[in-house]
């Protein structure tokens, strides 16, 4: 069937696309590659479809795209080629599309050279060479013959040019063979077997891909369904992802912790293992928040234990026999997050686990006992506190301990506790030392952010006291609010209060920390602990707003900004604080922002962000063959340019604009424009643009940056690749990379403004110009 006819079928619903399949994938290089094969006739493969009735494919077809009376062919092979071309021909995507349109608008084809590029205004603009591909493909060969005969330069080689013309306009016309599935045997299951087997070569699909294709096959709305669960525990601060929720889903309805279990798995089964996996996880978030105190993403960890917890809880009837059983169980999962239980081969120490739930007619002490087994004991010495950041594994405890341990707020005396702090309180990280004191007495990094410097206030009385010394700010809360210091773990010894000592008191520290936890944690095993006042449930937090939980800082609140960026290009999220371990489970490195798979799940290496880290660290990350960036705004132009293959313009392209729409610019754009110039490494935040140009706020000064940068844009005929908050381009970015900034080194949330660095392209074009 020719390419032509096969988009027109898809236009009229006669083919389209199972909701088994993932969404669009592809990036702009691969776009590249398949239509330089189609032009050159090199062969592109042949396309796998499932013919079946059409009362069949309404359940299976994604999309709100109407299907054709009769049969309908669900494209099984071939989605990623007949999207692109689609795309390119249509000039939009398919009614079924799920991806990132950018990869393939804008295509362009030289006739000189007979190359495919993406458009670049200087290289392209008023060149008649450079041919808009989809503009031939919709409006035919004529149009641009008619273009081409008015060049008199041209004409002796008009005859090649329409020749190329012709030839790149008949890609559409080139058949590919199809091969179909058909006939009453070949069920849903039987299909998804096919498509998991000849996908097995191309964008690789994770076992979980794989496991979900076979239950959307038979329950359409599946996907649907499991996403609706984890954005509601999204809103109450708990980021899970879909395969670990089929895990849960999986440990429930067979005990096994491999995905192959699910196989034979029906529609009525899947649906109630889905019922009783969510029930059990909204009971144990509630437990695990209202007892142990981690209420939110960043301090929840040993998520792959929750497997085991729903399987065990669903055996259970739901409900835990006492309170004793409630706080075994909670012993035996702080434990698998501390000692990092499931770091290494998840699938088969859940195996081990699962099978004890079965076997054991002890289960809790089963499990217990194995843990003490793989780690000799499971007392805490003060060395476990030796970690650095908040990806070390013992983080979550010390906040756990101020949040059940009496641990009060040092100005106001209340206790940190969840019920009562109450709404609309939040627990920032305070630096007992402060960092920039540190610093500026040599310590390095891992020491300055050492767990035992960490402890946990309201907000109110971080920022009350700022980056004061501690032997006086400890002073001060000793006398207001005597013995709240103490609270929290603190060496009482007033020589260890001088920086010079810093060392003697981190030791100290962790001996206390140490000596809390094992009192805390034998008390919860034992059943001694007595109950707390009940708290809401977990699920009642909607948002940020009626949760207590730990503002990030503003290094966190950087990296999780990056990763909201990276998911607004159709990307995959990467992992916060990843933790990299040896091959005996130990933890070797904390990565501050991973994606282990690639940006490109399986087609691209191992990529991590990492702020400020020391050398150690990044001969790690390299070691173990990550691509690691140091540097933001280094990790977004390396994202557009070769993963999105997104091109900004040139120098000359910026400064050909610059010459056009100077009688548009007002000399307010321009001071602006020369402060960001003579800005320290060409970095300013919204506030000294202000201040450059006389605009009252900063408010001002991003309209009218915004104004410079959209007048650039509209000259060049360019779109940047982000969108703003209302979906609009977020012009701005025409001129400079944008990134929240923390206003006085505070860690608020209501101090930051924009601060933008300069592209390098727009400082040289104003060099050059002269406009500096």
């Amino acid at each position: 069937m020719n390419i032509t006819t096969i988009l027109d079928q898809i236009d009229m619903g006669s083919i389209a696309l199972p909701e088994f399949q993932r969404g669009y994938v592809w990036n702009r290089d691969q776009v590249r590659g398949l239509m330089n094969s189609l032009y050159r006739k090199h062969p592109i493969g042949s396309l796998l479809v499932w013919e079946t009735k059409t009362e069949q494919a309404i359940d299976h077809a994604r999309g709100d795209g109407k299907l054709s009376t009769g049969t309908v062919k669900l494209l099984l092979d071939g989605q990623q080629r007949i999207t692109s071309f689609y795309g390119i021909v249509r000039g939009r995507p398919p009614q079924f599309f799920d991806g990132n349109p950018q990869a393939f608008t804008g295509l362009y084809f030289n006739l000189e050279e007979e190359i495919f590029e993406f458009y670049a205004p200087v290289k392209m603009k008023d060149n008649p060479l450079w041919v808009n591909v989809t503009e031939l493909m919709q409006q035919g060969v004529g149009v641009f013959i008619g273009y081409l005969i008015k060049i008199p330069e041209i004409q002796s080689q008009l005859t090649i040019y329409i020749n190329r013309l012709n030839k790149l306009e008949g890609t559409k016309n080139i058949n590919l063979h199809i091969e179909e599935v058909s006939g009453e045997d070949k069920t849903v299951d039987v299909v998804v077997e096919i498509f998991n087997t000849v996908n097995s070569g191309g964008t690789k699909l994770s076992k979980g891909d794989l496991a979900l294709a076979k239950i959307c096959a038979q329950w359409p709305d599946a996907r649907t369904e499991l996403k609706a669960s984890l954005t509601k525990w999204n809103k109450a601060g708990f980021d899970f992802r879909l395969e670990w929720l089929l895990r849960c889903i999986n440990a429930v309805i067979t005990g096994e912790a491999m995905f192959s279990a699910l196989k034979d798995v029906d529609t009525a089964t899947f649906k109630d293992g889905l019922y009783k996996a969510e029930k059990a996880i909204d009971t144990l978030l509630n437990l695990i928040s209202g007892r142990l105190g981690l209420d939110h993403n960043r301090v929840l960890g040993g998520i792959y234990a929750f497997p085991v917890m729903v399987r065990y809880l669903v055996g259970c009837g739901g409900y835990l026999s006492d309170y004793k059983e409630r706080d075994k169980l909670l012993y035996w999962y702080v434990h698998t997050l501390l000692w990092g239980r499931y770091a290494g081969s998840t699938e088969s120490v859940l195996t081990q686990d699962l099978h004890v739930l079965q076997s054991s007619d002890n289960p809790l002490d089963q499990l217990i006992a194995n843990l003490r087994q793989n780690r000799g004991d499971l007392e805490i010495k003060a060395i476990d506190f030796q970690g650095w950041g908040m990806g070390a594994r013992f983080y979550p405890l010390v906040y756990m301990l101020t949040r059940v341990h009496q641990a009060k707020d040092w100005d106001s005396g209340i206790e940190l506790s969840k019920h009562l702090l109450g709404k609309h309180n939040y627990l920032e990280v305070h630096h007992i030392f402060p960092k920039s004191l540190l610093y500026k007495a040599g310590y390095p990094k891992s020491e300055v952010n050492a767990i035992a410097n960490l402890t946990f206030l309201t907000q109110h009385t971080n920022l009350k006291v700022s980056n004061r010394h501690p032997s006086e700010y400890f002073e001060a809360f000793e006398y207001t609010q005597p013995g709240a210091i103490a609270t929290h773990w603190i060496p009482m010894e007033r020589s260890l209060w001088q920086i010079e000592n810093y060392r003697d008191f981190l030791a100290a520290r962790r001996e206390l920390l140490a000596q809390a936890a094992n009192s805390f944690l034998n008390s919860l095993l034992a059943g001694d602990i007595p109950e707390a006042k009940a708290t809401p449930p977990i699920m009642e937090h909607q948002d940020i707003e009626s949760s207590t939980t730990v503002m990030p800082v503003a290094e966190e609140r950087v990296l999780e900004e990056c990763n909201a960026w990276v998911q607004e290009q159709g990307l995959p999220i990467g992992e916060l604080m990843y933790e990299l371990i040896d091959s005996t489970g130990a933890a070797i490195a904390v990565l501050d922002l991973a994606w282990p798979n690639g940006l490109q799940e399986g087609k691209s290496q191992p990529i991590a962000l990492l702020i400020d880290a020391d050398q150690e660290i990044e001969s790690i990350a390299n070691r173990l063959g990550y691509l690691y960036f140091t540097d933001i705004d280094k990790f977004k132009s390396y994202v557009v340019q070769e993963v999105l293959t997104i091109e900004f313009p040139s120098t000359q392209d910026y400064k050909q604009a610059f010459i056009t729409i100077s009688s548009q610019m007002t000399n307010s754009h321009k001071l602006m424009l020369k402060a960001h110039y003579h800005a320290p490494a060409q970095i300013i935040t919204a506030t000294g643009l202000a201040k450059a140009a006389g605009y009252e706020n900063f408010g001002g000064a991003n309209l009218q940056y915004a104004r410079i940068a959209e007048l650039v844009a509209n000259h060049l005929n360019y779109v940047p690749p982000e969108r703003d908050d209302n979906g609009k381009p977020f012009w701005s970015l025409m001129l400079a990379s944008g990134y929240w900034k923390t206003l006085e080194d505070t860690e608020s949330t209501t101090q930051r403004e924009w601060q933008w660095q300069l592209r390098p392209q727009v400082a040289q074009a104003l060099k050059d110009l002269g406009w500096i």
